[in-house]
């Protein structure tokens, strides 16, 4: 149950409750659709939605957007669509999106959602668990990956958010997006009785294993986001936002919601062209995957690397000078987590050193960070990451330059912020704590009895912002959710004293090897991308003597090492660059904090196909989906330690 505004607003500092306060307006609603006519009076002739990349550029006002959503809700009514029923939408990142999806929840029904490049089959296995009565899908291509499969559907309607022509005699009926409208003429929005107890969407998992699961979300969880996601970030109307991940997910869709319910204007970017984007748009904030952060950081080391020796043992030195200073500041500020309770002794240290090293660090800010700055557009004021482990080492470059990433953890069973960092309380390294109303318990492996402050242990959670339940199927939902409504995060972490959570790796995702060891392999692969080398990496080596690794090598850097080296260049499996990688791993590895022996990478492979979206291989918010990538390198894993 969601809990009233005041009693959540209770239990926290007065400084997070001004926060939310300040969103008493849609603490009072009952859905997510509600939002949007209170919008357009508040915000009005504000920009609300930008849409370069649409085949006709689609700019919106608030008050447009909100004719845009309501017009059609009245379109789905004129299909008889009815309070409760559910309707696909297979599509990605659009204004248009935007306005289905929400013009689904102003008809009264619930969507289900998910990208038009995913699997057919899993598409199709969607459409049929849903049961959906309509369909919504990005244009006619997507339409036609699925028409074969849905002719024993109950789909009574196709629309397409695209204006292409469609078949003149189809059953169902297509329309197009205009024609779609035109079933407006004439008729008026009839009004639809909802609660935050309905369902409002249903996102299906990636389905790595077994069939995807349909999350449950209803209108009371997605709300609970909206009106306390002010403690995070705290934007004023007309702020820019650039948007890159996938609108259907629930962390980029709950922070939409969020900022678009405080007036922002949001830009629709494209991984093509997101760098460009950056210097057009200027956004305010962003929100991202961890991978992001990784490709902007290692540009700038590809930059760095092109530049002459001096300059770049210049700019290298200055860096290494800036992170000194960094991590002084954090122990003054009581923000190190390798030294959460410093003594007096270690804070008059830092001092000393923050004073001396704060002229060099502001010199470096000048010729060098500020550039850097100008390249995400110079007026990033903090960003979001999420979606995934954010590694120290980028956290801490972009602590350097002065953009202040503030990382966010939760699923999508969970809405899917569980906590979150502030910007007043940024502690690097850690998931932030809890939003308001949202309970966070660590718990022993076996026993599930509560452990004490930095132990590590499972992760459990609860809160309003928890799902109703894995859709049709309360044996998953069982098992995800105790009698109590603690939900099994399946993640493994510890809570500092003040409450911040630090995740150490997946439950599932641990290696245990034959000496009995257990290793989380999220840390170690963070370590190894720090070298310029490695782009991306996947840990292995369950039931094996040691660990061992798949490697992406970043090939550019490779290349530039081989002419530096004065070596033609020779292929991945030559001694040289076998060597090469051997003495990275053994650095990156041995120079992690906490490292024992046995986080020690024995074999290791370099494989020249790069795991990404369109070969299965990552997730759509890019992490490694890694009993893919077990299974599709099976053999080659077997041979690796053979060897």
């Amino acid at each position: 149950m969601n809990a009233p505004l005041s009693q959540i607003t209770a239990s926290i500092s007065p400084v997070e409750r001004a926060k939310i306060l300040t969103l008493a307006d849609y603490s009072t609603l009952e859905s997510i659709a509600d939002i949007w006519p209170l919008a357009a009076k508040q915000f009005g002739s504000t920009l609300a939605l930008k849409d370069p990349y649409a085949k006709s550029t689609i700019s919106l006002t608030y008050t447009e957007l909100s004719i845009e959503i309501q017009r059609f809700a009245t379109g789905l009514q004129a299909l008889r669509v009815q309070a409760g029923d559910r309707i696909s939408l297979i599509a990605d990142n659009s204004a248009r999106w935007f306005i289905a999806d929400q013009g689904i929840m102003t008809a009264g029904a619930a969507n289900a959602v998910r990208s038009s490049q995913a699997d057919r089959e899993e598409l199709l296995f969607i459409l049929a668990n849903s049961g959906s009565t309509g369909l919504i899908v990005e244009n006619v291509a997507t339409w036609e990956k699925l028409a074969v499969g849905i002719q024993d559907l109950p789909i009574q309607f196709i629309i397409l958010l695209s204006d292409e022509v469609t078949p003149i005699h189809s059953n169902p009926t297509i329309y197009n997006f205009e024609q779609f409208l035109q079933l407006t003429n004439g008729r008026s929005l009839q009004p639809v009785t909802r609660s935050r107890h309905h369902l409002a969407t249903l996102i299906y998992t990636s389905g790595t294993t077994g069939k995807p699961k349909g999350v449950m979300l209803n209108h009371g969880n997605l709300l609970h986001q909206v009106t306390n996601f002010g403690v995070v970030l705290q934007p004023t109307p007309g702020s820019t936002i650039l948007s890159i991940l996938p609108t259907w997910h629930s962390y980029e869709r709950s922070c939409e919601y969020y900022l678009l319910s405080q007036g922002c204007t949001q830009v629709y970017t494209n991984l093509r062209s997101v760098k460009k984007d950056l210097q057009t748009w200027k956004p305010d904030y962003m929100v991202a995957v961890p991978r992001l952060w990784e490709s902007i950081y290692e540009g700038v080391q590809k930059q760095l690397r092109d530049q002459p020796l001096k300059k770049q043992k210049l700019v290298f030195g200055l860096l290494g000078l800036s992170q000194r200073y960094v991590q002084a500041r954090r122990v003054i500020q009581g923000m190190s987590l390798q030294c959460l309770k410093p003594t007096i002794f270690q804070r008059i240290t830092a001092l000393g050193q923050f004073l001396l090293l704060a002229p060099i660090h502001g010199l470096a800010d000048r010729i060098a960070y500020s550039k850097i700055r100008e390249a995400t557009g110079g007026r990033l004021k903090q960003v979001i990451s999420g979606g995934g482990s954010l590694a120290l080492h980028y956290d801490t470059f972009f602590e350097i330059i002065g953009i202040n990433i503030l990382v966010g953890y939760g699923l999508t069973e969970t809405s899917p912020v569980l906590t979150a960092r502030r910007i007043w309380r940024n502690l690097r390294g850690s998931a932030g704590q809890p939003i308001p109303g949202t309970e966070i318990r660590v718990v022993d492996l076996e026993t599930r009895q509560t452990l004490s402050t930095g132990q590590q242990g499972l992760v459990l959670a609860r809160g309003p912002q928890i799902m109703q339940g894995y859709y049709q199927n309360p044996d998953a939902t069982r098992k995800a959710i105790d009698e109590a409504g603690w939900f099994d995060t399946g993640d493994l972490g510890w809570m500092t004293p003040q409450g911040d959570l630090i995740l150490t790796g997946r439950a599932k995702d641990t290696i245990v090897l034959t000496n009995g060891e257990n290793i989380e392999p999220q840390p170690i692969e963070d370590a190894c991308l720090r070298s310029p080398y490695i782009d991306q990496i996947m840990l292995v080596g369950q039931d094996q003597r040691s660990l061992g690794a798949l490697i992406v090598p970043n090939s550019e850097a490779l290349e530039k090492w081989m002419d530096q080296q004065s070596l033609v260049p020779a292929d991945l499996n030559s001694r040289i660059v076998q060597d090469l990688f051997r003495k990275e791993l053994i650095k990156e590895v041995q120079n992690r904090p906490g490292y024992r022996p046995d986080d020690r990478i024995g074999p290791f492979y370099l494989l020249m196909e790069p795991f990404s979206i369109e070969n299965g291989t990552l997730t759509q918010t890019l992490k490694i989906r890694r009993p893919v990538v077990a299974q599709r390198y099976g053999d080659l894993i077997q041979e690796m330690f053979k060897m």
